[in-house]
């Protein structure tokens, strides 16, 4: 006979702030600015991209959003999982795709101040101008994202595929 065990998790922490709550025209903003920065981009990528600068900014938030989606789109498991180590396991996606992470990388950390030319220009080989001009609006906004997610401390776990779309 065996004995179920029952797991027991830690608790979620609180949200420090329903900051959209107190905001709106704020968050109403953020939402049209999202629509406007994905237009033309592929939805895979865009999910990729948007989980690769929520895995930097620590957003687990927004990892859980994103993930979702582009599960909802298509993307592999295995592909999702590899993006923390994307440099190691570039033999996982395209070279249009590397471009964007490294881009993403670059336009996320700024390391050295600014996007180093090289990154923007392997990006700009791979995307034609209105693409590339879209890519980096949509790293932007995922950052902008990620920075309210994370100061507000917004709980994961609870969103389901393609409610934020």
């Amino acid at each position: 006979m065996t004995t179920e065990e029952t797991v027991v998790y830690t608790p979620e922490h609180p949200t420090r702030l329903a900051w959209a709550q107190h905001a709106p025209e704020v968050y109403k903003a953020m939402l049209r600015l999202d629509t406007a920065a994905r237009q033309g981009l592929d939805p895979r990528l865009l999910e990729l991209v948007k989980i690769r600068a929520s895995q930097l900014n620590h957003c687990a938030f927004c990892l859980d959003m994103h993930s979702k989606d582009a599960l909802a789109a298509g993307e592999s498991v295995e592909r999702i999982i590899q993006l923390g180590a994307w440099q190691e396991s570039r033999h996982f996606y395209t070279e249009k795709e590397v471009a964007a992470l490294e881009l993403t990388d670059a336009v996320t950390v700024l390391t050295d101040g600014f996007v180093p030319d090289e990154v923007y220009e392997r990006a700009a080989k791979h995307f034609e101008e209105a693409e590339l001009a879209q890519l980096i609006a949509a790293i932007t906004v995922i950052n902008a994202w990620n920075r309210f997610g994370v100061t507000c401390r917004m709980v994961p776990g609870h969103y389901e595929a393609g409610q934020h779309q």
